[in-house]
């Protein structure tokens, strides 16, 4: 790296750190106002807890925002000081004057892929709790998830969860289906309350059924308590208990194989799936569709018009990705193109901009 390579990355450094404690002061501020003003008699110690717990999730939606606003004043600030000229005047092009600063955007879109795999499920599922616990008063609505799709398949065994507490450790309207190597129903089990603990579990006031080759009608008996231990991937149903937001892709993965196997309709997760990935380099993508924008305007108005610009672009490329996620989880388009054509498409058209401006 040359010295213009550090003079232009060390510009584009301080005005993505500006923009970005802008941008998260702004949003914050108006959201916590928002939040005092619904929410009567909130203590503060449990908004503060509840704003870090959210920092993480909005900093990366901010991120792709902040690179694109780093690059353009970078190349307005060159442009406005006549160094721009100056560098093309030495035959540097405009992408390699770009370059190092293109170079950063994918270093913080990196990082903050694996800050969002890593950190942001954990800080997601602290920030409901507090939501529901401390700041709405209704802790109900955080301990279940509503749902009688939770369908599961280990081995030889399916089962049915109608609601599940969002820790995965305890579970309401079991039913359980156990089959033969040649997949002959062979046993059913149903439980009104269950209580997991890893592969063990601990089922409570339920029937158990056996259906026998030699018996024409099944046999059935109750129990008050039983224990069963089930296969060790049975451990991977604690997922079942979150969103796509609260799982790290390899979480998804597995979560969405699972159901695969059980015959269910995954496409909405694996939507999510894709657009963990694919959001990972929006910011890259908006950087080379303004770098156009960012040269050849006057000096006099040319920095508030290119923040325009920028607001514009960041406007346009979120329109047309959420559009394109509510596409693919409606099952319209197939999910890695709705999660990648809007980045094919912009990419597209910031290489067709930056071939015609011939710099």
């Amino acid at each position: 790296m040359n010295r213009i390579d550090r003079y232009t990355s060390w510009l584009f450094l301080g005005y993505f750190v500006g923009g970005l404690l802008v941008f998260l002061t702004l949003y914050s501020a108006v959201d916590a106002m928002s939040t005092i003003a619904n929410f009567k008699g909130v203590a503060p110690e449990a908004l503060m807890r509840y704003y870090l717990n959210s920092f993480p999730e909005i900093i990366q939606t901010l991120l792709p925002v902040a690179c694109l606003l780093g690059v353009i004043l970078t190349l307005t600030a060159l442009n406005k000081a006549n160094e721009l000229v100056a560098l093309f005047a030495a035959g540097m092009s405009l992408l390699r004057i770009a370059f190092p600063l293109l170079i950063g955007v994918a270093i913080i879109s990196v990082i903050g892929f694996f800050v969002g795999d890593r950190v942001i499920p954990k800080t997601n599922a602290n920030k409901n709790y507090i939501y529901y616990y401390d700041i709405k008063k209704e802790p109900h609505r955080y301990s279940t998830v509503k749902t009688d799709r939770i369908w599961y398949r280990s081995k030889n065994s399916i089962f049915n969860i109608k609601t599940l507490n969002a820790k995965g450790d305890r579970a309401q309207g079991l039913t359980m289906y156990f089959f033969s190597d040649e997949w002959d129903l062979v046993q059913m089990i149903t439980a009104r309350d269950v209580v997991m603990e890893g592969a063990n579990w601990q089922l409570e006031n339920g029937t158990v059924t056996v259906f026998s080759k030699d018996s024409s009608f099944p046999l059935s008996s109750q129990f008050k308590t039983k224990k069963i231990v089930m296969a060790e991937d049975s451990k991977d149903l604690q997922s079942a208990g979150q969103t796509a937001e609260m799982m790290s892709h390899t979480e998804l993965k597995r979560f969405i194989e699972k159901n695969k196997d059980a015959g269910l309709d995954t496409v909405a997760y694996e939507v999510d799936y894709h657009k963990k990935f694919s959001f990972a380099f929006a910011g890259l993508v908006m950087c080379l569709l303004g770098i156009p924008f960012s040269v050849g305007r006057a000096r006099s108005g040319g920095t508030m018009l290119n923040v325009g610009i920028c607001l514009g672009l960041v406007f346009a490329y979120y329109v047309l990705y959420s559009s394109g996620i509510t596409l693919g989880q409606h099952g319209t388009l197939p999910p890695y193109v709705a999660a990648w054509a809007p980045n094919v498409l912009m990419a597209g058209l910031a290489l067709v901009l930056l071939k015609r401006l011939k710099r």
